[in-house]
């Protein structure tokens, strides 16, 4: 009988490629946040970031012994928004949102399904990522703009924190959160077996 790939890394093996998947994903969280919005953002940086932190979820995703397949279809969705910007660079951010709304929404949705079959903390963060996806999704939809939630909560502040980099930045950074409590359960279980 063959065995899944997950099974041949060791517990804390696999703890600690999920947590260093956590870590790249909130790095590039902070890259977004940074990107100077001032200039423009060009769709291929956008597109290259989601690619990079879709690939790595899909990597983190093939080292969960929960929710694998689930896991791994959120990063697959991150993927292929990000293509989307790089192969049809017409779509802007500014002109065309709605890429990214599916992207959130889509991606909300495979979270929160995998949320219910997760448990203990990793089952909250999950839904915290779900539902930072779908309040991100629903501002996005409702024509509000990140820069009216953002001065409405700090005040007023640079451009660059009104532009479409902090919804990636905040995405990334829960996203982020979630992989450094799933390999935190890992290493448990690692260390409890």
């Amino acid at each position: 009988m063959a065995t899944q790939p997950y099974q041949r890394l060791s517990d804390r093996t696999r703890a600690r490629g999920i947590r260093v998947a956590g870590f790249a994903i909130i790095l590039l969280g902070a890259g977004a946040a940074l990107l100077p919005a001032e200039k423009g953002i060009s769709s291929d940086v956008l597109g290259a970031m989601l690619v990079g932190a879709g690939l790595i979820e899909i990597v983190a995703g093939s080292l969960r012994t929960q929710v694998r397949e689930l896991a791994m279809a959120a990063g697959g969705v991150t993927v292929l928004a990000g293509l989307l910007f790089i192969i049809n660079p017409e779509t802007q951010f500014f002109p065309t949102v709605w890429p990214i709304v599916g992207w959130l929404v889509l991606r909300s949705v495979i979270l929160g399904y995998a949320s219910t079959h997760s448990r203990g903390s990793v089952r909250t963060w999950m839904g915290l990522s779900a539902g930072m996806d779908l309040l991100l999704g629903i501002v996005m939809i409702a024509g509000l703009s990140i820069a009216a939630v953002v001065v409405s909560i700090f005040g007023p502040t640079p451009q660059l924190i009104a532009s479409f980099s902090w919804v990636l930045a905040a995405s990334f950074v829960v996203n982020g959160l979630m992989l450094l409590e799933v390999a935190s359960c890992e290493r448990e279980a690692a260390i409890a077996s």
